[in-house]
């Protein structure tokens, strides 16, 4: 199976976390992407594309080791676990506790969920600039040029407060891109917005190498991106309107 085909294979599971909390239809972006974290009735880690330390010398081996079958596996855990619990609750009419629950399922959804799709924009063939006609067209038309928006997305994400993301989103009703941060990964700030570029700017994504030095972290991610799969995402999220 080709990139393209694995990008557009249906994702069974998005309806739960993915295309239902940002009210969208289940064949739309969100049901396109991360299409193997579901199996068996249950959330599962999914499998990277490239070896952990063919990001290297931008990302290193033992952060991408750590990040994605630790950090990322608990967030597959904590949200398979809330799922559960709720259903339990649901089973015994015992709701005392459903909000403790719904946080918990909205904070390890919205980790495995950005997790799986910032996994999948990188590549060791990344960098450059976008070469489809659409998305490089879109870049400019929202933020003047590609410069413009690389200066704006490593603003964005190195001012995030504490722990979260940067990320660059389809907006649909403007057909515009924007720029927003996730405090929180539980909130997308922008509920409407199809994230297509994700940063991880919890310092477990990058201390190891970097320690506090998150800006020069941001300025090597941009190195590994795969403009070509975010090209696929965006088509994939335009397109659904």
């Amino acid at each position: 199976m080709n990139r393209r085909e694995y990008l557009k294979k249906s994702f069974a599971g998005a309806a739960v976390l993915g295309a239902a909390s940002l009210g969208l239809p289940s064949s739309s972006f969100a049901a396109k992407v991360a299409a193997d974290t579901w199996r068996d009735g249950q959330y599962v880690l999914p499998e990277l594309k490239y070896a952990y330390d063919a990001l290297e010398p931008h990302i290193d081996a033992q952060t991408m080791e750590l990040h994605h079958s630790r950090h990322h596996q608990a967030y597959v855990n904590g949200l398979n676990n809330a799922l559960s619990k709720l259903a339990e609750a649901r089973e015994t009419n015992d709701f005392s506790i459903v909000k403790h629950w719904s946080r918990e399922s909205a904070f390890h959804g919205g980790g495995h969920f950005l997790h799986a799709m910032f996994w999948e924009i990188m590549s060791p063939n990344g960098s450059g600039e976008p070469r489809d006609t659409m998305l490089r067209n879109a870049i400019n038309r929202s933020f003047g040029s590609f410069d413009g928006f690389k200066r704006h997305f490593k603003a964005a994400s190195n001012a995030v407060e504490g722990s979260g993301w940067g990320i660059m989103a389809y907006e649909p009703n403007s057909g515009n891109l924007v720029v927003h941060q996730a405090e929180r990964q539980s909130d997308l700030t922008l509920w409407v917005t199809r994230p297509l570029v994700m940063v991880d700017v919890w310092e477990h994504a990058y201390y190891l190498r970097y320690q506090n030095r998150r800006g020069e972290y941001v300025d090597n991610f941009m190195e590994v991106v795969d403009w070509d799969v975010v090209a696929e995402m965006y088509e994939a999220a335009a397109s659904a309107g």
